[in-house]
């Protein structure tokens, strides 16, 4: 019986010594597909859904015998690879992904093969230290000061998530002697109410459900033409629900919204949040690590100020998802997420010079995700980083400007980041809802046909058009082909509905 089983788990698939060479080739043909992949003409095939969900013999994972490497790699290549969205394409411009250096894409691959766990110092050693000092980095590009720490996450919802759980276990300790980690719900916390933009992204109101707090315990606050937060919005939002008995516990400030890249005046803000004593957050997952540049720093001087911060190094620094990080000026904050396990970290053998990561995060099993961008550092280096976020933000400029100037285009503002909000608006149309149908048209016509990836969003009802540059490859004779495709497509709409 056990030389049967050991037929069945020939140890050639498994990484190791005894499998380096076989590993080396397997990689080598891996490699192989995915340049023909950068050869792909367009940013997507263009292939209907139908037709790849009826791929059932490529999709099918429960076959009676196993593939080779090359059979497999080929059925990939078929199933996905073909199929796959190229966010490196100039072509795609739609949301917050970016194209990725080749020092993350080799820090990934170290990391995803030792397969480190960075929950506890006996699995992780000197991968902790990494981590650390990455955190320790980015703290310091913030000025959040000595006693500041993080961890690194599964993206900015997390993040975020982490910031809205501190906020509320915070103010009911301070303010109410209340320990929710130990005992649990309380009325009172009912009556808890986080303020943030209109503008702010959406999973500040979801994280506050999945807290039991709902959706009712966000106050969306009222933004300028720029899109920016109003503070005496804000002060007046915090009186009114405090004048209908409600509990002001938190602010969180946007450095990037989503649509329009839009920063909220926390120089403004941070005075309010501590007038009220209300946990101040900055949620900076696409401006953040704008920071390093000499066009957008000064945005982010009052960072110290915040409490907590978000910040997504991949969406804004070029790294493979995941790479995010939650951020505090106070590391004893972490108290309100920790845990000991005797098993894992057992707080009898708590150890400074060992730590265990686990207990800063909400995950226990977390993959060693600072090691690409700690390598990206190394390679790449802070100012070629830093001069490619600034290259995308003076791209969204120069469209900017070229969309002013064109009769059949209407822009919604001007950009702060990388994004740009504008549409195609026929002079010769005076009703909404077609130009609505029109937008709607030209972005799922362009996406299905593979020709470019454009986002949509809405301003006052009404259907827009989003570019988000986040690739320094792209050029404005790029866009400006992109811009064609939209006009003609758009005429179309005309030709096909005679309006």
């Amino acid at each position: 019986m056990l030389s049967t089983v050991n037929q069945i788990t020939e140890t050639h698939h498994f990484f190791g010594k005894q499998s380096k060479y076989a590993y080396s080739e397997a990689i080598r043909k891996a490699v192989n597909q995915i340049n023909r992949f950068l050869e792909n003409d367009r940013f997507y095939s263009g292939e209907k859904p139908e037709m790849l969900k009826s791929k059932q013999d490529l999709l099918q994972v429960d076959r009676e015998y196993p593939l080779t490497i090359d059979d497999a790699l080929e059925q990939v290549k078929m199933l996905y690879l073909d199929h796959a969205i190229s966010f490196h394409h100039p072509d795609y411009v739609a949301h917050l992904n970016c194209p990725v250096t080749i020092a993350a894409l080799v820090g990934d691959l170290i990391a995803s093969a030792v397969n480190t766990a960075v929950e506890t110092w006996d699995q992780s050693t000197s991968a902790t230290l990494i981590e650390q000092e990455v955190i320790r980095w980015i703290c310091h590009e913030m000025k959040l000061g000595e006693q500041a720490d993080g961890v690194f996450t599964s993206g900015g919802t997390q993040s975020n998530f982490m910031a809205q759980l501190m906020a509320r276990d915070h103010y009911a300790f301070e303010h109410f002697s209340l320990n929710i980690k130990e005992n649990g719900w309380s009325d009172v916390v009912n009556k808890f109410r986080i303020f943030c933009s209109e503008k702010a992204h959406f999973s500040i109101k979801k994280n506050a459900a999945l807290l039991g707090m709902g959706y009712h315990s966000v106050v969306p606050v009222k933004v300028d033409e720029r899109m920016k937060l109003k503070p005496e919005a804000l002060a007046r939002s915090i009186k009114e629900e405090k004048e209908a008995g409600n509990i002001p516990i938190a602010v969180v400030a946007t450095m990037g919204t989503t649509d329009y890249g839009s920063f909220d005046p926390l120089a403004d803000i941070s005075p309010i949040a501590q007038q009220y004593d209300m946990w101040l957050h900055v949620d900076g997952a696409y401006g953040g690590c704008y920071v390093l540049t000499d066009t957008h720093k000064h945005l982010l001087n009052t960072a110290h100020q915040a409490d907590s911060m978000t910040i997504d190094f991949h969406k804004t620094l070029f790294q493979p998802v995941s790479s995010s990080a939650f951020l505090l000026k106070d590391q004893k904050h972490f108290r309100y997420v920790s845990h000991y396990a005797d098993y894992l970290n057992p707080l009898d053998s708590k150890n400074p010079d060992q730590p265990n990561l686990l207990e800063k995060s909400i995950q226990t099993t977390r993959r060693f995700d600072a090691l690409k961008l700690w390598f990206t550092l190394k390679v790449t280096g802070r100012k070629a980083l830093a001069a490619s976020l600034e290259k995308v933000h003076l791209l969204a400029l120069e469209v900017y400007e070229t969309l002013k100037a064109d009769p059949h285009f209407e822009v919604a503002h001007k950009p702060e980041l990388s994004t740009m909000v504008f549409r195609f608006k026929s002079p010769v149309v005076a009703h909404e809802k077609v130009h609505n149908a029109i937008n709607k048209y030209i972005k799922n016509t362009l996406f299905n046909s593979g020709q470019a990836a454009i986002a949509s969003t809405k301003l006052n009802g009404s259907i827009f058009l989003k570019f988000t540059f986040l690739n320094p490859a792209t050029t404005i004779k790029d866009v400006m082909n992109i811009l064609k495709m939209i006009k003609e497509t758009g005429l179309e709409y005309k030709a096909i509905n005679r309006y």
